[in-house]
């Protein structure tokens, strides 16, 4: 786990699957924010320099592309998650 909540907690949980296992997140949390929560990378960079967590966090980079079922490919900084989504890392 790369972040820790230390607000805001008392917000309804969210379920989701990362990489098939069970991960929870807080309804109005991006999936960057959920990743990280549950998990010490967002992705794997596809050119050898080991593993990411996010650049830019507002959308203007390429750096936190993930893969959600039924949407395909989304930036985890900008989307958000909701109840039940499917995200794997690249």
């Amino acid at each position: 786990m790369r972040l820790v909540r230390l607000a805001e907690t008392a917000r309804p949980a969210v379920a989701f699957t990362l990489d098939g296992a069970p991960a929870t997140a807080l309804a109005g949390d991006t999936l960057l924010t959920a990743i990280l929560a549950n998990a010490e990378h967002v992705r794997t960079s596809e050119f050898g320099d080991g593993n990411r967590a996010g650049f830019c966090w507002m959308g203007a980079c390429q750096d936190c592309w993930v893969l959600v079922q039924g949407e395909g490919r989304v930036r985890a900084c900008s989307t958000y998650v909701a109840q039940g989504m499917a995200v794997l890392r690249p």
